[in-house]
């Protein structure tokens, strides 16, 4: 076998999974934007302490369910960061599917959100999410009118078997007008 083969044939599994669907558009890396989130349903699992610590542990029962349901795969995944929790959106087909909590997973309907979003490319790592909760906070805080209405986190784009250099992800932070004094 020719060895450009045969490095592709090895390399397969860590190119990105695909998903059947995108809840909402990726915001590209370096861009700092705001965006209105659709309301939809999502499949929430919770553990203590941090989801870098955890995220193992929270993503096991979500595969679960999703397999035993049989429902596809989308992007992204939303991650509360400290109090860790992971969020799989559900596509709008996939909804019949679901059937109610199970084994540590809760079905939850979020309504359509306005968020303050920061395209990252690199690993999933507390540095990298820390870095871009900065930036994208300092953007926010320069934007005439808006400000946050709640804590950042995390939005991962790709399988956890991607290359970390190509591997993308956002934070979000909830924002709403702001009073005028």
């Amino acid at each position: 076998m020719r060895p450009v083969l045969r490095l592709f044939l090895l390399l397969i599994p860590f190119f990105p999974a695909m998903a059947t669907e995108q809840a909402f558009p990726p915001t590209a890396p370096g861009v700092a934007e705001f965006k209105t989130l659709p309301a939809g349903m999502l499949l929430k699992t919770t553990a203590q302490g941090s989801y870098f610590d955890q995220s193992g542990q929270l993503f096991r029962p979500l595969f679960s369910y999703i397999s035993t349901h049989q429902i596809a795969m989308t992007t992204p995944v939303e991650a509360k960061i400290d109090g860790a929790a992971m969020y799989f959106w559900v596509a709008a087909s996939e909804q019949p599917k679901v059937a109610g909590n199970a084994a540590g997973v809760e079905v939850i309907r979020i309504p359509e959100r306005r968020v303050a979003s920061l395209g990252v490319r690199g690993a999933y790592t507390r540095a990298n999410f820390e870095q871009a909760r900065g930036e994208l906070l300092a953007w926010l805080a320069h934007q005439p009118g808006m400000e946050a209405a709640g804590e950042p986190y995390a939005v991962y784009w790709n399988s956890p078997f991607t290359l970390w250099f190509v591997k993308q992800s956002e934070v979000h932070v909830p924002v709403h007008p702001r009073p005028t004094p």
